[in-house]
């Protein structure tokens, strides 16, 4: 089962991430742009999401994906690591939000993994 380390070990293989602790839980940032949370007990993470995609994503996987009444107003959705179903689709989505926080030269010169990922 996937945990919070498998969101670490990821999110420190993208280029540019520091880890820094906020609100006493790990956040990851690319070039001081948050793009990662793993609050509370480390079964989710919040990752960056445009809102119309989120509602799609909410939609279609509500098992998988919801946002808690605080986040509603943000363009941020949180993950259920149970409910994934590999580290393939942890690394998708990982890699989506680091490229929405990234500056644009950084996002475009990075060319992850082929297929399996990590």
């Amino acid at each position: 089962m996937l945990d919070a380390e498998d969101v670490r070990r990821i999110a420190m293989s993208l280029p540019g991430t520091a880890e820094k602790e906020m609100w006493g839980h790990p956040t990851f940032h690319v070039v001081n742009r948050m793009y990662i949370t793993v609050p509370g007990d480390g079964t989710s993470f919040a990752v960056r999401c445009p809102r119309y995609e989120r509602d799609e994503l909410i939609a279609a996987e509500p098992h998988k994906f919801w946002v808690p009444p605080h986040e509603a107003g943000s363009s941020w959705v949180r993950a259920r690591l149970a409910t994934l179903e590999d580290i393939g689709e942890l690394y998708d989505i990982l890699v989506d939000s680091w490229r929405q926080a990234a500056p644009a030269d950084l996002a475009e010169s990075f060319v992850p993994p082929g297929p399996g990922r990590p």
